[in-house]
């Protein structure tokens, strides 16, 4: 049904955000308030030139990026871009690239993933969405169907990700949607929409109601490839163990080899990951965007003893990867390679190298930015 007075509703949903100290140093409202500006510029409307101006204004107040993205229940600016993309349909981004390095032991591409691969009676992946807790619950009990288990928060590079890890095993015929589902950034309908619907020449997901489904990080190829290698099945909003371990018990049984291990080997993806340093800021009272991009900090898993780092650029796309066993040397290789260049950045990225680390000393699950 469509929104009645869309640029009304936009306003209100920006106003409560820009309320919110979080909000004014995320980068969901920056990017959402960005794109609103080049969008309603096209618009020229009476109410759509009033809002203009607001978010002019609004940008001003925008502090210095903390995060990318906090995965609230309700991302205000997600919803308040939806309501735009709903109503005016024909205003879309049309920016690509594609840049992932793989590695070459799996799962390929680095992330918060607990993986069990031992051949061919694994043939079930779970992603949980934003319900991290319940990855860590499947991977304590370890059901021996279960191949790889791990959250899914955004609808672009998250799934980029995952795309990345499910075509580079072919044991996997299978993907569990299970966990809630992230009100605004929908991960879990972009992914049902992918594999009913596929992209568009923007790649695109079509059908999806998240904020900016737009995978920039495979190709085309590989999207198909990731289609016809498995079968998506829906239990978004399910967050009890017992039902999930139940059908993955069902789909295993339902599973037949349809695809030999020569047509499968032609799905796997040469694909690239960069070396991503991350910078911790501190909290000026106002802190310039570092140039260079922002950085994640990923602790995959505490027993291997490793922290990764992502780099990104600030239309998601992925830099650089970087991997160590403390902070002293991850921090060092950032700044030797000039991936970042404000004081400020690199205080916040030495702070949280340093948390990584002691996560791994202590035995702690590490989140960045939690407090």
């Amino acid at each position: 049904m469509p929104v009645i007075n869309p640029i009304g509703k936009i306003q209100s949903e920006l106003q409560k955000g820009m309320k919110l100290a979080k909000c004014k140093r995320c980068g969901c409202m920056k990017q959402t308030l960005e794109n609103l500006q080049v969008s309603l510029s096209l618009l020229q409307t009476e109410d759509s030139l009033y809002l203009l101006r607001n978010i002019e204004h609004w940008l001003e107040q925008i502090e210095s990026m903390e995060y990318t993205c906090l995965g609230c229940e309700k991302c205000i600016s997600a919803m308040a871009e939806n309501i735009f993309h709903q109503a005016f349909p024909e205003v879309a981004e049309t920016q690509l690239s594609y840049t992932f390095e793989v590695k070459e032991h799996w799962p390929t591409v680095p992330g918060e993933y607990f993986s069990f691969c031992h051949g061919s009676g694994c043939p079930v992946s779970v992603s949980t969405l934003a319900s991290a807790e319940l990855a860590e619950e499947l991977a304590g009990i370890r059901p021996e169907e279960l191949c790889i288990v791990g959250k899914t928060e955004t609808e672009n590079t998250g799934i980029d990700k995952l795309i990345k890890n499910i075509i580079t095993n072919s044991t996997i015929r299978f993907l569990i949607l299970a966990g809630e589902e992230t009100e605004g950034h929908y991960s879990g309908n972009t992914l049902l929409a992918l594999g009913e619907n596929g992209v568009d020449d923007n790649m695109r997901v079509i059908g999806s109601h998240g904020k900016y489904p737009i995978l920039k990080n495979v190709t085309k190829k590989e999207v198909e490839a990731f289609r016809k290698q498995i079968k998506i099945v829906n239990m978004i909003g399910c967050k009890d163990v017992k039902t999930v371990v139940k059908k993955l018990e069902e789909l295993s049984e339902e599973f037949d080899s349809s695809c030999s291990i020569e047509e499968c080997t032609e799905k796997i993806m040469n694909v690239q990951i960069s070396n991503v340093p991350v910078v911790q800021a501190k909290q000026p009272a106002k802190l310039k965007l570092d140039k260079k991009g922002y950085f994640v900090i990923i602790v995959p898993d505490r027993k291997s003893g490793i922290i990764i780092v992502e780099h990104y650029s600030y239309d998601n796309k992925l830099q650089h990867v970087i991997e160590g066993k403390d902070s002293a040397g991850i921090y060092r290789t950032i700044i030797k390679n000039g991936w970042v260049t404000q004081l400020s950045h690199a205080a916040y990225l030495g702070k949280e190298l340093a948390r990584a680390e002691l996560s791994l000393k202590l035995g702690f699950r590490y989140v960045q930015d939690d407090y």
